[in-house]
């Protein structure tokens, strides 16, 4: 009892400590839904299932813990090489000095408060709705307290095949920045759609992204979290995809002291496809690092595809966590759903938890999923020193070779390959010291 009072207590604590945008009735109405499951959940705590693993406490206090701004001028900017439209976010507040023109062939783009503003708007169909279907059967507090209390984000709608990608990037100014910022996408009939996400955001960052995807859609995601080493970031992408539509996401994630990191799928039509992959690298030498990926994935459809591939490499005491779920219900026959999990341990002091989870209710399927654990291999590790690659050298290669199972997920060659050269870099000032 005095458990439940004291969670009670810090979600109210919290609620306090916010204010609730306006906006058009739908809106409105949608925020005061996310607030009453808010207020029935309460914000999560150790207790909690899929938190124990995870200590979300830094999540949750009213004010964020400070986090230093990292000055990352060794290296370009993160997609530079590629041509896309950019919208720029700092410290969570959109900089329209900084972005792009919000134009684009093939793509309708807004700020959120200009959308939620209207009274009639395609807005109203998506925002708010697919994160309170994923609440079930999870409890997800951190994304419900996101669409009541979020004060910007953009709205985007492809109406055919954009022109080149819509890049959100995140900039950290304050070291008490605690920015919640919410994003809607609406990929149309036939439409392909690519978003690129990049930098810290924050000190303190709570995401949420809801991606309605229609009949032969394509919604393509890659995601680069920022190089600051004090930030903290949860984030969740909430998507529904429909008839022989496309999902593919990808997120490298180096440096933070916590991200959590939450993907909600459903796949409601026939033939649908969703791809979710991340890589992460871990050195607790510079701070603590913790990175939990938590999937849930939801077939509910005939002849759909999913595939989760999820890598970590972890050294000095820092600590992974995958937590996936694909879940089959009674109709969606001839499902095919692959699960991998995996984590290079570099030294004895670092830790992974995993937690895969199959629930199959149709009788034809082809499901599976698998979780290891392991150091580097000696053999390799020898042929390539016996070669005369530096021991140093041989294992950043090793590394290398061990997540690129997650990069492949990327169907764009270009930014597979840019997220391979920053993995290289990273990898390099390990090494240098």
């Amino acid at each position: 009892m005095a458990v439940a009072q004291a969670k009670q207590d810090l979600t109210e604590a919290r609620i306090d400590a916010l204010e609730m945008p306006g906006g058009a009735g739908w809106a409105d109405e949608a925020r005061g839904h996310a607030l009453s499951r808010l207020r029935a959940m309460g914000l999560p705590g150790r207790r909690d299932e899929y938190w124990k693993y995870t200590d979300p406490t830094s999540l949750t206090q009213i004010e964020a813990p400070r986090a230093a701004v990292f000055d990352a001028t060794d290296e370009a900017a993160m997609f530079d090489g590629i041509e896309r439209l950019k919208i720029v976010f700092v410290d969570g507040v959109f900089d329209a000095g900084a972005s792009d023109d919000l134009s684009l062939a093939g793509v309708e783009i807004e700020r959120l408060s200009e959308a939620t503003a209207k009274d009639i708007h395609w807005a109203r169909e998506v925002f708010g709705q697919l994160e309170a279907a994923g609440q079930t059967p999870v409890a997800r507090p951190l994304a419900a307290l996101n669409t009541a209390f979020a004060t910007d984000g953009v709205v985007i709608r492809a109406t055919g095949k954009a022109a080149r990608p819509v890049s959100l990037i995140y900039l950290h100014r304050s070291d008490r920045s605690d920015a919640i910022l919410h994003h809607v996408v609406r990929v149309e009939e036939g439409a392909e759609l690519t978003i690129l996400e990049n930098g810290p955001a924050a000190a303190r960052f709570n995401k949420c992204m809801e991606i309605s995807v229609a009949d032969g859609g394509a919604f393509h995601h890659v995601r680069a979290q920022g190089r600051d080493h004090e930030r903290r970031a949860a984030t969740h992408m909430f998507a529904r995809l429909g008839e022989g539509s496309t999902y593919k996401s990808f997120t490298l994630t180096a440096n933070g002291v916590m991200t959590r990191n939450e993907h909600v799928i459903e796949l409601t039509g026939d033939d649908a496809s969703a791809h979710v992959a991340g890589a992460a690298m871990g050195d607790g030498k510079s701070g603590a690092f913790h990175h939990d990926d938590t999937v849930f994935i939801t077939h509910d459809a005939v002849n759909c595809e999913s595939r989760q591939v999820f890598k970590k490499v972890l050294r000095n005491g820092a600590a992974g966590v995958f937590q996936g779920k694909i879940l089959v219900k009674p109709d969606a026959q001839k499902t095919d759903g692959y699960q991998i999990s995996q984590s290079l341990l570099l030294d004895e002091d670092s830790s992974f938890q995993a937690k895969p989870e199959l629930e199959i209710y149709a009788d034809d399927v082809s499901c599976s999923h698998g979780s290891t654990t392991g150091a580097i291999d000696d053999t390799a590790l020898f042929y390539l020193r016996s070669r005369g690659v530096p021991t140093d050298l041989a294992t950043d290669l090793l590394v290398l070779a061990f997540l690129d199972e997650a990069i492949q997920e990327i169907a764009d060659e270009r930014l597979a390959d840019d997220i391979r050269l920053r993995l290289q870099q990273w990898l390099e000032r390990r090494r240098k010291g």
